[in-house]
């Protein structure tokens, strides 16, 4: 029988990766070293996805550009001395992806990270050559912009309706929508699944896990 997708088009921070809580730390560590007020979770979380100076001007959108550069550089300083150790994994994470490539799919990576960032965690999980493509924020427009996506089908030679993109961010499902592309949303990352829903994801999984059985055809309850 002939799959619904093609392609599967995953997210990192947060749907691939436990890293939601590194990130919330970093960027309040940063507003410290930059002398400004720390964000609440919930904002922070709010702007997983964005590209990096993108989420920082949506923070905090008095800062001049030279003192987001400065803000993003604080950043990068703090996120990279605690990703020494990446991130580990969500549960299923691995063999989910395993068993994709095994059944035939293309897999790919659209990540608000920066290229340097994605090569860093790539390397740490011995998946360099793994995925078709990987797309990082600053190669590229950034979410929820879709020309990621459309690079991304482009090299892979898949039309949108035969690509899916896996996400925990409306940034993410936004741009799938923005591509004329399915999605779906993962609840255990940035946002829960009541706000994702509201973005018209085809599903919305607890467990990465979830996927794979939704793609083989198993009913998967709707978040109440």
């Amino acid at each position: 029988m002939k799959k619904a997708y093609e392609l599967l088009i995953f997210d990192w921070d947060g749907t691939l990766a436990d890293s939601v809580g590194r990130i919330v730390e970093s960027m309040n560590a940063a507003a410290v070293r930059a002398g400004e007020a720390q964000s609440s979770d919930d904002a922070i979380k709010g702007i997983i996805g964005l590209a990096l100076d993108e989420a920082i001007h949506t923070l905090y959108p008095h800062l001049e550009p030279v003192q987001v550069e400065s803000f993003r550089q604080h950043y990068a300083d703090i996120y990279t001395a605690l990703d020494q150790q990446p991130s580990p994994l969500f549960e299923g994470v691995s063999e989910s992806l395993d068993a994709f490539r095994a059944e035939g799919y293309r897999l790919a990576v659209a990540t608000g990270k920066a290229r340097r960032g994605l090569d860093r965690v790539l390397k740490a999980n011995g998946w360099q050559a793994f995925f078709d493509i990987t797309r990082a924020a600053d190669e590229t427009r950034g979410k929820p912009h879709p020309l990621m996506l459309e690079e991304i089908l482009g090299h892979c030679g898949v039309e949108p309706q035969r690509a899916l993109m896996v996400g925990d961010s409306a940034f993410d499902l936004q741009m799938a929508s923005n591509a004329g592309m399915h999605s779906v949303a993962v609840g255990y990352g940035a946002m829960s699944l009541q706000a994702l829903a509201e973005f018209g994801p085809q599903v919305c999984i607890e467990h990465f896990s979830q996927l794979r059985e939704w793609l083989a055809g198993a009913a998967i309850p709707l978040p109440r």
